[in-house]
């Protein structure tokens, strides 16, 4: 039985991915900033209240998660946010909070859990991109370069553990259909926007034996599902 943490886990997507986890026979960890859950995570552990831009308390979560499962041998980085907001409107505060959310907490968590990952056989590291940084559009500046940062985190990583047994790949999903997505956008055309089981799967597959061949990939995720 593998030990997962999903960041961000208390979330739309983040409870989602760790249901596809649970479902696989995994027990699962969900850290997130927000105090408690909505809803039970069996056989897993839940810690809220953890600022994820705070590099000690990353480590202080990595280390509850060792002395509850025994180890890690799956992180998945679903921590984030979203802004939308034009230069003229706003400035470097909305970029520096952007970066805070969906960036450092990345690095912070991976920093954190690196030195067991890259020490246990068959680990993965997933994080979570967005198609939205591949090209930006207009009020979308901070969001896309943080979402890049990620992408660029993916693909160093991946450079750096070559060697070990530890792959780090990235999903780039389009529009998420989450109740906050349809609420900011209701009259848009949802058929095709991605449903957070079906981006939980293809998370699932990336941390599979039957994707050990697989590390540095940034993965358009794109159908409804």
């Amino acid at each position: 039985m593998r030990s997962i943490i999903v960041t961000g886990g208390f979330g739309i997507l983040g409870s989602a991915v760790a249901d596809a986890f649970r479902a696989a026979g995994d027990r699962v960890t969900r850290i997130d900033f927000s105090a408690s859950p909505a809803d039970e995570n069996p056989g897993g552990i839940d810690l809220g209240g953890v600022d994820l831009t705070d590099a000690a308390a990353a480590a202080r979560a990595a280390e509850q998660v060792m002395a509850a499962h025994g180890g890690i041998d799956v992180l998945v980085n679903v921590a984030g946010g979203f802004a939308w907001q034009t230069l003229a409107d706003g400035g470097p505060d909305i970029w520096a909070r952007m970066f805070a959310m969906n960036a450092t907490t990345c690095v912070s968590m991976t920093k954190a859990a690196l030195p067991i990952l890259t020490a246990t056989s068959g680990a993965a590291i997933v994080n979570v991109g967005a198609g939205a940084a591949l090209v930006a559009a207009a009020g979308m500046g901070g969001y896309a370069a943080s979402k890049a940062a990620v992408h660029k985190l993916t693909e160093s990583l991946a450079a750096e553990l070559v060697g070990t047994d530890c792959t780090v790949n990235a999903v780039l999903p389009s529009i998420i259909d989450t109740p906050a997505n349809r609420a900011d956008m209701p009259d848009a055309d949802t058929s095709q926007w991605v449903k957070p089981a079906s981006l939980s799967q293809v998370i699932v597959f990336l941390a599979s034996p039957a994707a050990r061949a697989i590390s540095g990939a940034l993965i358009p995720v794109t159908r409804g599902g």
